[in-house]
């Protein structure tokens, strides 16, 4: 029978909503947060690896995958809805991974939850309160909310599908295929709402000093200039953090180069 064999899966009724998770092997916790318009199908290749040492957590954040989409007016919170979530399983530590959005989410939720997180790893992050996007992302943003604006969800998803910030990843067909089916799948319900997302104040690019976890931060040799910037900014900041360039990769690393990936991981949690 395989080590990563399914232990637990359904939906946690918390803070007014339905989170989807799954939970495979055993060993300390380790929850893995996925990225924006995606799910938590993205660590599919993480799982067999991570789950010999490892009670590995994965969940759609609300808005995306299985959870329920946000309601317009009421504010919630992505840490808050992890703290939740991890006090229903029962599990009172753990490491963080987060990809891009699922970044900005693991690094709010160490500094509000400091007593729960064990280690933090970042990976092609973003960073609240970070404001130097470079032209080509901000042009890229506009477009799509312009097309989803004029054109509805549907042309707004093509056009994710194929921007900029994919382009590495649908040079792997294998890649493409499970990237493009996730973002058809999505609800595409924050290209069209105003979402009433409660960010921490003051944002974490004013308080990274206070993270004083053992941190990885993994961004990809081809991924965009902004987060390069961002993760230069992460390492300089973060006490205690290691920073690494995974080679070839581009935004999505752990799909892209999954063995490099997971080896970069458990190294360094070994160390951690």
């Amino acid at each position: 029978m395989s080590v990563w064999r399914l232990v637990d899966k359904g939906f946690a009724e918390v803070n007014d909503t339905r989170l989807y998770y799954g939970i495979v092997g055993s060993g300390h916790p380790l929850v893995l947060v996925h990225g924006r318009s995606l799910n938590s199908k993205m660590w599919d290749d993480q799982l067999e690896v991570f789950a010999k040492r490892f009670k590995v957590v994965r969940y759609d954040v609300r808005g995306f995958g299985k959870s329920t989409l946000p309601t317009i007016g009421e504010e919630y919170s992505h840490t808050k809805d992890l703290k939740a979530l991890l006090n229903q399983l029962g599990i009172d530590y753990a490491c963080v991974v987060g990809l891009s959005m699922g970044g900005g989410i693991a690094l709010d939720f160490t500094l509000e939850y400091p007593e729960v997180t064990k280690a933090l790893i970042l990976v092609d992050s973003i960073l609240g309160g970070f404001q130097d996007w470079s032209k080509t992302y901000r042009e890229l943003m506009e477009s799509l909310w312009k097309e989803a604006k004029e054109k509805g969800v549907e042309a707004a998803k093509d056009m994710w599908k194929n921007c900029l910030i994919f382009k590495p990843a649908c040079e792997k067909p294998n890649v493409a295929f499970r990237l493009k089916q996730m973002i058809s799948d999505y609800s595409g319900w924050h290209f069209v709402n105003p979402d009433p997302l409660r960010s921490l104040d003051p944002p974490a690019i004013e308080r990274l000093q206070e993270i004083k976890v053992p941190t990885l931060i993994i961004v990809g040799e081809r991924d965009l200039p902004d987060f390069h910037r961002i993760a230069d900014i992460l390492s300089e900041k973060i006490q205690n953090s290691k920073r690494m360039t995974l080679k070839g990769a581009g935004h999505l690393s752990n799909m892209e180069t999954p063995r490099e990936f997971n080896e970069a991981i458990l190294s360094f949690l070994t160390k951690a």
